[in-house]
């Protein structure tokens, strides 16, 4: 071996470790907060969310549904305190697999994560005007469980809106 093919050996191997020490000086620690991320199903394997995560902010990826002419409110009173959270349609939900065309709203309030939001806008606008809104990907949903909004809410759905995941914001990219 002469001597330009021994530095240039020597060149390529500093550089290996000097990746490899940015690789190890990397991981250390825990990941971004906003690189942390909840699926639906590990999310609807707790008996309550909002006292399992309480109301700090969480990234939740699933599979975006909604029905909004074809929901049919619960029979009973009507929710008037909180409106937006204590109202069952529009029915927006995040399931942990891709629903069918033929989903129904039973299968997804039986299934799906409830999703809500003060003003509505933080969602998907409709695909089509009837039937299931469905997405060909998965979401990922920012939001918090728990909202003092709950505290608001009439006595029989108080448990019902605080385990409501209230979105502030959505993202198309899983990453």
């Amino acid at each position: 071996m002469n001597r330009e093919t021994r530095i240039g050996i020597g060149i390529v191997a500093l550089l290996g470790a000097f990746v490899f020490t940015l690789l190890v000086i990397g991981s250390i620690g825990e990941p971004r907060e906003e690189l942390q991320r909840l699926t639906v199903a590990q999310v609807l394997a707790q008996d309550s969310p909002a006292d399992v995560y309480g109301s700090g902010e969480l990234r939740i990826v699933g599979w975006y549904a909604s029905l909004d002419a074809d929901c049919v409110e619960p029979p009973g009173p009507p929710a008037s305190t909180v409106p937006w959270l204590e109202h069952h349609c529009p029915l927006r939900v995040l399931m942990p697999a891709q629903p069918s065309e033929e989903v129904t709203q039973a299968e997804l309030e039986q299934h799906g994560l409830r999703l809500s939001a003060m003003n509505g806008a933080p969602f998907p606008s409709r695909s089509e005007p009837t039937g299931p809104n469905l997405r060909l990907e998965q979401l990922v949903f920012i939001g918090h469980f728990d909202d003092e909004a709950a505290a608001g809410c009439a006595a029989d759905l108080r448990e019902f809106c605080r385990n409501t995941f209230v979105v502030s914001d959505y993202d198309g990219l899983v990453r």
